[in-house]
């Protein structure tokens, strides 16, 4: 089945959880938003450099054996990034550090956007990045595009990229922007080969996370390691509805920037996979549902655009679990330099082992 062509069923809810929901989710999704224009936090040092074969648009590659990422400090990205933005010839003074994720996102005063990895452990993953922008590019899809100069660029333990912005200040999509964009992404098929994609593997940077985390005390190792053995067997077992294509892999608001002409275009492309429609559909359901970062109208809006309510299908609750765990281990890497973050995901951890059900008081990061 294809999107855009199914019947929509939202969930039914009582006219007074919907009232009750709504206000809270406007207020979270308001922190959502603000979060995202504002992160920041730490990346690890670079402990070297690569001479640079041929002109400063030409960026020799070694692969070095990727390293743990609990050590990253955000004062240390910076000189990884200045390394890299030299090598290419852009000027990094004034860089400014707009996002901390798998990647260090740093603005240059130029409009071009510098992308440091965590860890090379990743680096196919940043490799296809590059080569599906430029798919996507040929194609004229609406996703950020990467430069038009050989990268990776690869400094000691890290992969850096280079990428045109989009916007000089981060303007975050709407769910409906998001299913608009996933609509057309969903229809495309992929060229046999050329761009590497694998089928979907949901844990493929969890067990890493856990393994290289200082922070995690030996209770929190033994539940997360037990809880990932029950997830992976319950996502084995997963009937999907709908076809298995291209997907995004992070589809969200928070991986959809509107450009200075206010288009929404599609970033964060490492995740890109082939795999089950549904994994994309997931983030916002459950931003809406167990989160209130998004309104009943808001997720309503993106399953019709869409044309598939992914929480009416039986496996989203697998899914959505799936999800939250993995936001707990990704935001986990950071937990041992900042206390707030700390403090986040021991009440994620928390949350998790209760078992609770219901509206979560979670931050969105």
């Amino acid at each position: 089945m294809s999107p855009g062509k199914h019947w929509v069923m939202i969930k039914d809810e009582s006219a007074s959880e919907g009232r009750e929901r709504v206000p809270g989710a406007r207020r979270a999704a308001k922190r959502l938003r603000r979060s995202l224009a504002h992160l920041g936090g730490a990346i690890r040092t670079s402990l070297g450099d690569l001479m640079a074969n041929g002109s400063v648009k030409r960026m020799a590659e070694t692969q070095p054996a990727a390293r743990g990422s609990e050590d990253f400090t955000a004062e240390t990205s910076r000189a990884t990034m200045e390394r890299a933005c030299a090598r290419a010839g852009l000027d990094p003074q004034g860089a400014e550090l707009i996002r901390l994720g798998e990647n260090a996102v740093y603005r240059l005063r130029e409009p071009v956007i510098v992308r440091v990895s965590r860890t090379l452990a990743y680096l196919a993953d940043v490799r296809k990045e590059v080569a599906v922008s430029r798919w996507l590019a040929e194609i004229d899809f609406p996703a950020i595009r990467a430069l038009r100069i050989e990268q990776p660029c690869i400094i000691a333990d890290h992969a850096v990229t280079f990428w045109e912005s989009l916007t000089d200040v981060e303007d975050y999509g709407t769910p409906a922007d998001v299913a608009e964009l996933l609509v057309k992404l969903h229809e495309l098929d992929a060229p046999a080969g050329a761009l590497g994609l694998k089928p979907l593997d949901p844990f493929s940077r969890v067990e890493r996370r856990i393994n290289s985390n200082g922070w995690f005390t030996p209770e929190d190792d033994e539940y997360l390691r037990s809880r990932l053995v029950k997830l992976r067997e319950a996502y084995s077992g997963l009937s999907f509805s709908l076809s298995s294509g291209v997907i995004h892999g992070d589809a969200s608001v928070g991986n959809v920037i509107r450009d200075r002409e206010g288009h929404p275009k599609l970033i964060d492309l490492d995740g890109v996979a082939i795999g089950p429609r549904e994994w994309d559909l997931v983030l916002t359901a459950l931003y809406y549902e167990r989160f209130g970062w998004h309104t009943r109208e808001e997720y309503e809006a993106f399953a019709q655009i869409y044309g598939f309510d992914v929480m009416a299908w039986d496996g989203y609750t697998v899914l959505a679990d799936i999800r939250e765990f993995l936001m707990v281990t990704w935001l986990s890497q950071k937990a041992a330099q900042d206390e707030r973050v700390a403090a986040e995901v021991r009440k994620r951890i928390d949350d998790l082992k209760s078992g609770a059900t219901g509206l979560r008081n979670w931050e969105p990061y």
